[in-house]
């Protein structure tokens, strides 16, 4: 008797200290991902709203934790006192930002190189190409340039293109959702791979401020930079689009992807005759 209440004592230590160990090994394998809500231009009142929705993303999915920043202090390679991560701590980087931001040479080049060299991934939401004119290297992470929203925040009609991509798979054919959108210059389909764009058959293109004369406006793209990763949607401008659970599925795979957790065919190809 004394011996089968040792037993049970035995596997109840080990009931319990496996959950533990198992909680901890999880914690220890949890990615990092830095969000900067910085902005040296127009003022997002959604900024806010779409930095704690990546948050409880990464809480619900127990896959990374998140970082917010309203500063750049963190994107440098160089060591920062005060127990600060620099990028190096990070797996992937995302921007919510606006205007020329406050970063010198060496974190621009810090920039570039958590991508291109590093492997890492950076997400652009929204307005990330309405960022950094001044900075031709960054126009190229990102995928394009801001060009003006002509039909401001409406129910932008949309295409998913590619719907082979943990991105985008849970979608339907077609989606209606209430948004910006933003339309993009220097951005080519010979560099990024398109996953959703407006179906310019239900736009009005007689609008002031269209410019893309191939009637070709990206809603969703990604591709390679170097040995890294880039995602960029237009979406995100309002809290209704944040709220949505297909949209916030999107990000959810669009940061697994960016930091390496899932594949996705990311070759650029012309866009489709349907």
């Amino acid at each position: 008797m004394k011996s089968l209440r040792i037993a049970a004592a035995l596997l109840f230590t080990l009931g319990l200290s496996a959950p533990l160990n198992h909680s901890l090994h999880a914690q220890a394998q949890k990615k990092r991902l830095l969000v900067i809500g910085a902005v040296k231009g127009f003022q997002h009142d959604a900024t806010s709203h779409a930095m704690g929705t990546l948050w409880k993303l990464g809480q619900e999915s127990g896959i990374w934790d998140t970082w917010f920043k309203t500063d750049t202090q963190l994107i440098t390679k160089k060591k920062l006192t005060a127990n600060a991560k620099n990028i190096d701590f990070f797996d992937a980087v995302a921007f919510y930002t606006t205007g020329e931001l406050d970063m010198d040479d060496e974190q621009k080049a810090a920039l570039l190189a958590f991508v291109k060299e590093d492997g890492k991934g950076f997400i652009g939401i929204h307005s990330a190409p309405d960022t950094f004119y001044k900075w031709p290297e960054y126009g190229e992470l990102v995928g394009g340039y801001f060009d003006g929203h002509p039909w401001n925040t409406f129910q932008a009609p949309i295409i998913i293109e590619d719907r082979d991509t943990p991105m985008t798979r849970h979608f339907p054919k077609e989606i209606t959702v209430y948004d910006e959108i933003y339309q993009l210059r220097n951005f080519s389909r010979e560099k990024s791979r398109v996953l959703m764009r407006l179906d310019e058959s239900k736009l009005d293109l007689t609008r002031k401020g269209v410019k893309r004369e191939d009637k070709d406006f990206a809603v969703a793209l990604l591709h390679n930079y170097g040995k890294g990763r880039v995602f960029y949607s237009t979406l995100g401008h309002t809290e209704e689009s944040w709220n949505r659970p297909d949209v916030q599925k999107m990000w959810l795979e669009a940061v697994k992807w960016c930091m390496g957790l899932t594949q996705a065919d990311a070759t650029p190809r012309r866009r489709p005759a349907n």
